[in-house]
C-alpha cells in the first residue's frame, strides 16, 4: 500500500539522551526566543544583523523544519513540551473541541490565541488540553526562576496549567492580556518592580499593526514596535534584574509577535501576490523582531550573565503570500460582498464540501445559524448535516491547510470527502485518520506524526494547500499558498506544507552550544523543547511517545549522529493524484521536508523519471 525511497546518506546508530550534555551541579540559564514567522532563508546582515550573529557565531542549523500544520500554537506545544502534535492535541490554531467552548462565544471550533479559550480548553480535558507537562513547569517545580514573555497564546502555553499567578514559584507571564480581567494576575514583587522601571500596569495595544484592511482598504504599513517595546522593557528591566538578583537558573521564553503580525496584516501588495510578504512592511516586523532580539542580548550582557546563559532562536514557521485563485472551485464562482470576483472567499472548503456532499451548512461562529446564500461562515469555520448539535463533518478553517473532523467516524461520509477534495485545485495532499481506514490518493496521518495520546479530538482528515513560489530567486523566500482565511490575496499566511511554511529559521549560542558550527542535520521544534530540557536536567513522565531528540551535534563535545531521507507516496487517486511526503531521518525520528501532490507544493517538485525508478529498487520498503 505504501512505499518508500530511503537514500542512506551515512548510516543510524543509537545515541543516549544525555551524552552531550555538561556535568556541571548547576545547569545554564536557558533564553528561548521565538521571531514568530520568521522564514529560514530570510536572514541576512542587512535584514536581521543581531539574529544572523548568533547564527554566524553560535550553532546555524541549516536544516530546521517547523511542525505540520504549521500554525502557532501547534508549534508552541512541540517547543513547550517536546512532543509532535499527534500527542499533544494542538493540531492548529483552530480545533474542533467537541463541546461548545464558553470563552469563545459557545463555538465548538475555537482559536486557540486565547488564554481564557486556553483554560477552559484544560479545565475540560482533564486539567491539561496539551496531556504532557511544559518545559516552564517542569523548570519552576524544580526550583529556577521561569518567565514567559510575549504574544498571546502561545506564551501562556509554556506553563498553562499555572493557574495561581506569579507568586513565588510561579511563572511570570506577560501577554496582550496582562494587565486585563483575562490576563494572568501580577505578583506585588511584580508590579512594584514595574513601577519602579516607570512602565505600566497593562500591555498597550498593537495599535496600526493590529489592521488588516480588507478588500478595497489595504492593511497595515507599520510593525508592532509600541507593544513589542513593552515587552522587552519587561524582560530587560524587570525580568532579568529579578532572576539575577534570585541567583538561581532561569529559563526566560520571549514569544515576538512580529514578523507574523506584521506579515500577515501587511498593506504592501493589496490583491496581488506580489511583492506579497517581501515588501516594506514585513521587512521592517522582520527588523522590529531583531531589534528585540539585540535588546536581550544587551541586558543580559550588562547585568554579567552572558557567560551562563544559552540563547536558543526558534520560529515556529515560515510564511507565504496568500494566493486567491483556483479554476476548480464552485465558491469561487459565486459572488459574495466581501470578496473580488473569482476569488476564493473565507470558508471556501465548507461550501465546496456542502455543495459537493449536498449536505445543510452552519456557522458554530454564528450561534449556530444557517448560513444563507450567497453567504459564508463569519469565520470559515462549518458544522455540515442535518442537525448542527450532531454534525456530520466539522470544518476547522485555519489558513495554509484546514482540518476536517468526522464526529460520527462515517467511512462512507470521508470516502465522499476525499473524493469532493481530489477534484480541486487548491487541494496538494490528503492525510486521513488511520481509524477510518486507507484511500487511495492519500496517506494516514500517523505518518506524519498525528497519530498518538491526544486528549483533544483527532481531525479526520487534514488537507493542505497548493503552494507555489513567485517573485524570487528564492522559493522559500517567495513562496505563495491558497489559504482559507479571512486575509487578503496578497497578505500573508502559513500552515501549508510547502517548504516555505516549513523552514523555520534557528540559531543558538551560549557555553552548551558550539561555536561557529554549522548543523547539517535535519531538527525541529520538538527538538527544541526536548533539548532545552535535557539541558536543565529535566525529564517528564511522558503519556505519548512521539518526542524530540536531543540536538546532541550542536553540543559542545556533542556526539553527531547519521542521517537518512527518502520519500512516502500513497497509491494514486482515480485521477491520478498521489500525496507524498518528503523527509529526512535521524535515529527512528523523521523529519518531514514538504508533503502534498508532486508540482503543486513548494519543495516538492514533479516526480521524475529517475525517482519513479528508484521507487521499483531493491531499497524500496513498505509502508
Amino acid at each position: 500500500m505504501r512505499r518508500a525511497v530511503v537514500i542512506l546518506s551515512t548510516g543510524l546508530f543509537l545515541l543516549p539522551t544525555t551524552a552531550a550534555f555538561p556535568q556541571e551541579s548547576q545547569p545554564h540559564n536557558i533564553i528561548l526566543f521565538v521571531p514568530d514567522g520568521l522564514r529560514g532563508r530570510i536572514v541576512s546582515a542587512e535584514t536581521a544583523p543581531a539574529m544572523a550573529e548568533v547564527r554566524e557565531r553560535g550553532v546555524n542549523f541549516k536544516n530546521s523544519h517547523s511542525m505540520f500544520p504549521t500554525f502557532t500554537t501547534a508549534n508552541a506545544s512541540a517547543m513547550a513540551t517536546g512532543h509532535y502534535l499527534g500527542d499533544t492535541g494542538d493540531f492548529s490554531n483552530t480545533i474542533y473541541a467537541g463541546y461548545p467552548v464558553g470563552p469563545a462565544g459557545g463555538t465548538v471550533t475555537p482559536f486557540l490565541e486565547s488564554d481564557p479559550v486556553i483554560r477552559d480548553a484544560d479545565e475540560h480535558f482533564g486539567g491539561d488540553y496539551l496531556n504532557e507537562e511544559t518545559i516552564l513547569k517542569m523548570a519552576r517545580a524544580n526550583g529556577f526562576s521561569t518567565a514567559a514573555v510575549g504574544k498571546l497564546g502561545p506564551t501562556l502555553i509554556f506553563d498553562h496549567t499555572d493557574k495561581i499567578g506569579s507568586e513565588g514559584s510561579h511563572s511570570i507571564v506577560f501577554d496582550d492580556a496582562t494587565g486585563g480581567k483575562n490576563g494572568v494576575p501580577l505578583s506585588d514583587e511584580i508590579r512594584a518592580a514595574l513601577t519602579t522601571a516607570g512602565l505600566p500596569l497593562a500591555t498597550p495595544a498593537r495599535g496600526e499593526n493590529s489592521r488588516a484592511g480588507d478588500a478595497k482598504t489595504p492593511g497595515t504599513l507599520v510593525p508592532n514596535t509600541v507593544q513589542q517595546a513593552y515587552f522587552v522593557d519587561v524582560a530587560t528591566k524587570v525580568v532579568l534584574p529579578l532572576f539575577k538578583a534570585r541567583n538561581k537558573p532561569f529559563v526566560l521564553v520571549f514569544w515576538s509577535r512580529d514578523p507574523d503580525g506584521s506579515q500577515h496584516n501587511n498593506g504592501d501588495s493589496l490583491n496581488a501576490v506580489t511583492p506579497g510578504i517581501n515588501g516594506p512592511t514585513s521587512l521592517a516586523g522582520i527588523r522590529n523582531a531583531d531589534n528585540n532580539l539585540a535588546a536581550l542580548r544587551k541586558a543580559v550582557d550588562d547585568l554579567g550573565l552572558a557567560a551562563d546563559t544559552n540563547i536558543i532562536i526558534a520560529s515556529d514557521h515560515g510564511f507565504s503570500t496568500i494566493s486567491k485563485k483556483s479554476q476548480t472551485s464552485p465558491a469561487a464562482k459565486a459572488s459574495y460582498d466581501d470578496t473580488p470576483r473569482d476569488f476564493l472567499p473565507l470558508g471556501f472548503v465548507a461550501l465546496d464540501l456542502a455543495k459537493a456532499l449536498e449536505l445543510p451548512l452552519f456557522d458554530p461562529n454564528n450561534n449556530n445559524a444557517k448560513v444563507a446564500d450567497g453567504a459564508h461562515p463569519k469565520a470559515g469555520n462549518a458544522l455540515l448535516g442535518a442537525d448542527p448539535a450532531k454534525p456530520d463533518l466539522v470544518v476547522a478553517t485555519n489558513g495554509g491547510s484546514d482540518l476536517i473532523y468526522l464526529p460520527k467516524r462515517d467511512k462512507k461520509l470521508a470516502a465522499r470527502t476525499i473524493e469532493a477534495l481530489l477534484e480541486q485545485d487548491y487541494v496538494s495532499g490528503i492525510f486521513v485518520d488511520d481509524k477510518l481506514g486507507r484511500f487511495r490518493g492519500t496517506l494516514e496521518m500517523s505518518q506524519i506524526g498525528l497519530k498518538g495520546k491526544a486528549a483533544t479530538p483527532t481531525p479526520s482528515i487534514v488537507v493542505n494547500f497548493r503552494s507555489y513560489a513567485e517573485g524570487c530567486d528564492e522559493p522559500t523566500n517567495c513562496s505563495v499558498e491558497v489559504a482559507d482565511t479571512i486575509l487578503r490575496q496578497g497578505q500573508g499566511m502559513h500552515g501549508s506544507f510547502g517548504r516555505g511554511d516549513i523552514l523555520n529559521f534557528m540559531a543558538a549560542i551560549g557555553p552548551d552550544f558550539k561555536a561557529g558550527y554549522v548543523d547539517p542535520l535535519p531538527v525541529n521544534n520538538a527538538d527544541v523543547g526536548m533539548t532545552i530540557a535535557g539541558l536543565l536536567g529535566l525529564r517528564a513522565a511522558s503519556n505519548g511517545g512521539l518526542t524530540g531528540r536531543t540536538m546532541s551535534e550542536a553540543l559542545a563535545n556533542g556526539i553527531v549522529p547519521k542521517s537518512a531521507g527518502g520519500t512516502i507516496t500513497s497509491k494514486p487517486a482515480a485521477n491520478g493524484l498521489r500525496t507524498v511526503v518528503k523527509y529526512q531521518q535521524v535515529l527512528s525520528q523523521r523529519y518531514f521536508d514538504a508533503a502534498g501532490f508532486p508540482g503543486r507544493t513548494v519543495g516538492l517538485d514533479v516526480e521524475s523519471r529517475k525517482e519513479k525508478t528508484a521507487e521499483k529498487s531493491p531499497a524500496v520498503r513498505k509502508q
